[in-house]
Parts: structure tokens; C-alpha cells; sequence
């Protein structure tokens, strides 16, 4: 098994290895795995609040942030998708670095609820080959559209 920090992406084409990264979030959000989603910033600050957000940098304080935040229902997930689309990377594999911009949709489904989208915004992540593999050195998300997200997360972030 490859290691979570690089979400399998061993693969020397950057592209392809920084896709498995950004669509990897995805996918481990979605699963309720905040361990793997952790494990993706064990080099790398997190900035969820946006580019004026000091962040977290580590895995340790990423996983304290997604498991006191988001809800997790019976089946162990959040009952999300995050649809992550418009990827546009910007590389310089010689120099082992890169930044990716992407646009992130997330529907949620409970039980009460019908399917609906619930926050819409934009991704800023660089990158660095480490290694030999790639690796998130940072992530900066922009919540650009805000719906309801009373299922979805224990807090409000964006009262006050």
C-alpha cells in the first residue's frame, strides 16, 4: 500500500500524481476517513478558514479539526459528495514543485433531507516533490457559496 500522505501518488507524471491528491481529499471526506484526510497534511498547512486563516499545519491538529467538526451518521460518513472539478495545475517538475486550483461542490443527503448542495468555493493548493514522490505542502479553501450545513458540521464557522 502506498503511503495515505501521497494518497497513491507514486506515479513520476505530475499531473496524474497531484489528481490522485485533490480527488483523494475528496474521496476520504466522503468515507468519514479523517485519518487518511489528516495523513494528507502531515507537511502541509491546512488553511479552512481561507487565505487570512492562519491554519494548522500537521496531521495531528487536521484530524482534531475534521473530527469535532463534521458529523459522521450510523453508516460512519458524513453523507457527502464532494464534486471537485475545473482542475488547473501549474508545474515545474525539474524544480519539485507545483500549485493546483479547483473548484468544490459538496451534496449531502440525510434522512430528513433530500439530496442538496450545501457549500460551494475554490481550492489554492501547492505542492512539492518529496522523495520522489509528490506531497499537499498547502491548501487555502475559499467557501465561496454557503447553503445549509446544520446536518453537516457540529459548529457554524461562518457566524459571528
Amino acid at each position: 500500500m502506498t503511503s495515505a500522505s501521497n494518497c497513491g501518488a507514486e506515479p513520476a507524471d505530475l499531473r496524474t500524481a497531484i489528481e490522485h491528491i485533490v480527488y483523494g481529499y475528496a474521496e476520504r471526506v466522503d468515507l468519514g476517513d479523517f485519518a487518511g484526510v489528516a495523513e494528507l497534511f502531515a507537511d502541509a498547512l491546512y488553511k479552512g478558514g481561507g487565505p487570512d486563516d492562519p491554519g494548522v499545519e500537521g496531521a495531528a491538529p487536521v484530524q482534531q479539526i475534521f473530527e469535532s467538526m463534521v458529523r459522521r451518521y450510523d453508516d460512519g460518513t458524513p453523507r457527502t459528495k464532494h464534486v471537485t472539478t475545473n482542475l488547473v495545475i501549474d508545474g515545474d517538475d525539474e524544480a519539485g514543485t507545483a500549485m493546483a486550483r479547483s473548484y468544490y461542490t459538496v451534496f449531502q443527503q440525510v434522512d430528513d433531507t433530500p439530496l442538496q448542495p450545501i457549500i460551494a468555493g475554490r481550492y489554492h493548493d501547492r505542492f512539492a516533490r518529496v522523495d520522489g514522490a509528490w506531497r499537499l505542502t498547502e491548501r487555502v479553501i475559499f467557501c465561496d457559496l454557503i447553503g445549509d450545513l446544520s446536518r453537516h458540521l457540529t459548529v457554524d464557522p461562518f457566524a459571528g
